[in-house]
């Protein structure tokens, strides 16, 4: 039997902003939590996407940085519906999002989630991985995403993990 996503250790708390950088220098000045490590997804950066069942596009700004044992992400949503601004609309303050999980088998979890109401907002690949937000608000005030658990992935929340286990606060927005 396949564990529920939703029983699962979350790795990550999101939060949609309005400001990338403010909000980046927000986290690191007044609560110590950095470095930000910025990747921008411009329009047509994923292979697909799908908002509520049909072809869609996703673009966004996001920073990632680790407090303790939780990864903070911040996104900062271009144009365009998302899941993002199904929850955040345009001109919000900073609004906590979703709670974030890996999965080893995308598609059953969607089957499951789907299965108890949860719908699937966004769905979207980038070469092997697979991404989700569904929408479990009535359950966890929130939305949960699910990622596709690969070892570059991994690898890479490792490395943003090990910057901030030992940053003395400079440099506190990386590219």
């Amino acid at each position: 039997m396949i564990k529920s996503p939703l029983s699962r250790n979350f790795f990550q708390s999101a939060f949609v902003v309005p400001n990338l950088e403010a909000a980046c220098n927000h986290w690191s000045q007044k609560l110590g939590v950095g470095p930000f490590f910025v990747k921008d997804y411009p329009p047509g950066t994923f292979d697909s996407v799908i908002y509520r069942g049909e072809q869609a596009d996703l673009s966004m700004r996001v920073a990632l940085a680790q407090a303790g044992t939780m990864q903070i992400e911040l996104i900062e949503p271009r144009e365009g519906p998302s899941a993002y601004r199904d929850m955040v609309p345009v001109g919000s303050a900073p609004t906590f999002h979703h709670f974030c999980a890996w999965t080893e088998d995308f598609e059953a979890d969607q089957k499951l989630l789907e299965a108890e109401g949860f719908e699937a907002v966004n769905v979207g690949h980038s070469g092997p991985v697979t991404f989700g937000y569904f929408d479990t608000r009535a359950s966890l005030g929130c939305m949960l995403e699910l990622v596709t658990r690969l070892p570059a992935v991994e690898g890479r929340f490792q490395m943003m993990a090990d910057a901030a286990a030992n940053w003395d606060g400079s440099d506190p927005i990386r590219e």
